[in-house]
């Protein structure tokens, strides 16, 4: 039988990946939960995961843009569902509280394998 894991986020060592970005994250066996924070004008490149990616901000806005020419803005409160294998990057319009759900989890970011953020 599995058993319960409880976590806090004061708990979570943040790990500062550049000077505008800090993160911290859980893994479960088929999820991956992640507090990102980051500071207005921070910009995540452009890259793609394997992983689907579920984005909830709730404080601030981040745009998200893609290779075709298009973008999505997500303010506070709204969440963004982005596909597995999609390219796409971000830019903090405010400073940001993004929460995301990757499944499966993130294993370069297990394996701090993630040079783009840093």
């Amino acid at each position: 039988m599995s058993t319960a894991t409880l976590h806090r986020w004061n708990e979570i060592e943040p790990e500062q990946l550049n000077p505008l970005l800090t993160r911290q994250f859980v893994t479960g066996s088929l999820a991956m939960f992640a507090r990102v924070v980051l500071a207005k004008g921070c910009i995540v490149p452009r890259h793609s995961h394997p992983n689907e990616q579920i984005t909830f901000i709730t404080e601030g806005a981040l745009r998200f843009d893609y290779d075709d020419g298009t973008s999505h803005t997500v303010k506070a409160g709204e969440i963004l569902v982005i596909p597995g294998n999609l390219p796409h990057s971000a830019t903090a319009l405010e400073d940001t509280i993004d929460f995301d759900i990757f499944a499966p989890p993130r294993q370069d970011w297990i394996d701090k394998d993630d040079s783009y953020l840093r």
